[in-house]
């Protein structure tokens, strides 16, 4: 009879666990980007985030789908208006303020975007013969 192997923890690169925590690993403590991080601490940061993480998160730099979330456009939309930096939540509101044109066009982009993906979904599939 053998006896089980103890499990062993399932770790990731820090950009992935930046990415789950919605963050931007450069803005991020220099022991976050040197280390490994585990499933286990990944989870006890999502539940009780450090300082840190609720800073950043709160306040910035966020990476490029945050900011195009939080813009409502899509990342290719950043690209195409050559936001090509993590912006702070005050550039992004200020963003929002001065509402350029480039903003109002990926907007427009954007909600034409989620309609046609609305139509395809509600559109009834082929009958099979």
């Amino acid at each position: 009879m053998t006896t089980p192997k103890p499990k062993s923890s399932q770790t990731m690169k820090p950009a992935t666990a930046a990415k789950k925590l919605g963050i931007y690993l450069a803005a991020t403590p220099a022991e976050f980007q040197a280390g490994v991080v585990t499933r286990d601490e990944l989870n006890a940061m999502q539940a009780t985030p450090p300082q840190w993480l609720a800073d950043l998160r709160r306040n910035g730099p966020h990476p490029r789908q945050v900011v195009a979330a939080r813009l409502g456009i899509s990342v290719t939309g950043l690209n195409r208006a050559g936001v090509t930096e993590a912006l702070t939540s005050e550039q992004i509101d200020a963003l929002r303020e001065e509402n350029p044109d480039w903003l109002q066009r990926e907007r427009t982009i954007q909600a034409e975007v989620r309609k046609e993906a609305q139509r395809l979904k509600d559109k009834p599939a082929p009958k099979k013969k």
